[in-house]
């Protein structure tokens, strides 16, 4: 969701070539990490870091999908679970078995025939409200997906293109988790009768239209709910200058879809020796205990540890809505196809 660039280049169509030292990752921008804890990969491996930020991740996807046979880096992370098996299905990646694998909790592996990909980080997408706008009004913030379509909250809510944004296409996801097969278009159609808004993208949702965020508030957004990620809390605390004792954001527990991030050596990788590297690196616990104050996301590995202020006020949602990735991968695309004509046109 924020952060800093580890190192950048160029985005231009392909590699460079020829550059046996360098090792390139492709990432949705959201990708961030410490300078040090990448030196420390760079001088433990002899490979220096590209990174060449993509897009939103479904952006990110769809690009190394058009790019396949002469890729713009070695590896690609942020591939979610709710794109996985377009990625799959379109031959992106080669297999690799990343060391240190066996550290990676069960419930976050996948693709464990063939490791084309290898786990990184998870989340939950989640409705954010606005503390002040709910308590200014004497109002309780909705805490389910039932409560957003109750008339208290008409108008209020931003989300994002379901078609075009990894949250978007999350909070759809989690919909259809609670609601089912016949049921999630039903609520929809409420859901768009009490005035929910789409946007493009999270940076415009949360960053534009979202009175609770920093960078609302200046761009004087007017939606006190927003599709955003039960880790944007701690971000507002942690960038804020000076730091509030309580976060001004909270989450509605009832509305979180589990993400699960993953990242995979490139089919037609220049660099594979190095992508390999890095893969193992992306796992290690170095890398996993600097990923939660960087990407505001939680490790996959075992004995990997997270900071109290994350956990404080970013808690993992305790009952998200999750889904089979086989069905995922079934339906995904006739349902972005419904949603699409039922809450665009």
């Amino acid at each position: 969701m924020a952060g800093t660039l580890a190192a950048c280049g160029s985005s231009d169509g392909g590699q460079e070539s020829g550059d046996s030292t360098t090792v390139t990752l492709v990432s949705h921008d959201s990708w961030a990490a410490s300078k040090d804890v990448i030196a420390a990969f760079e001088k433990q491996s002899g490979y220096k870091v590209r990174v060449l930020k993509d897009g939103d991740a479904g952006q990110a996807v769809n690009k190394a999908i058009l790019t396949k046979d002469n890729p713009q880096g070695d590896v690609l992370f942020g591939v979610d679970n709710t794109l996985l098996s377009r990625a799959l299905d379109n031959g992106l990646f080669q297999p690799y078995e990343a060391k240190g694998s066996e550290r990676i909790k069960p419930e976050y592996r996948a693709d464990q025939e063939q490791h084309r990909v290898t786990p990184v980080d998870t989340g939950d997408i989640c409705v954010n409200y606005d503390k002040k706008y709910f308590a200014d009004r004497d109002l309780q913030p909705p805490r389910s997906f039932d409560d957003l379509i109750k008339p208290a909250y008409k108008n209020l809510l931003v989300t994002e293109n379901a078609s075009s944004s990894s949250p978007g296409l999350g909070f759809l996801l989690g919909t259809a988790a609670k609601y089912g097969d016949d049921g999630w278009e039903g609520y929809w159609k409420k859901l768009k009768a009490n005035g929910v808004k789409v946007v493009d993208g999270w940076e415009q949702a949360y960053n534009e239209e979202f009175s609770g965020s920093s960078s609302g508030k200046k761009a004087k957004g007017d939606r006190p709910l927003v599709v955003s990620y039960a880790s944007s809390p701690p971000a507002e605390v942690l960038y804020a200058e000076p730091k509030p004792t309580a976060a001004p954001t909270g989450v509605a527990a009832g509305t979180c879809f589990r993400q699960v991030e993953y990242a995979g050596l490139l089919s037609n990788a220049r660099n594979t020796e190095g992508g390999k590297a890095l893969l193992d690196f992306l796992i290690g616990k170095r890398f996993q205990e600097d990923m939660p104050l960087n990407m505001f996301v939680y490790p996959v590995t075992e004995g990997a540890q997270v900071p109290p202020e994350f956990v404080k006020y970013g808690p993992q949602a305790k009952d998200p809505e999750t889904m089979d990735p086989a069905k995922i991968a079934d339906r995904r695309d006739p349902w972005i196809k419904s949603w699409t004509s039922l809450v665009l046109k």
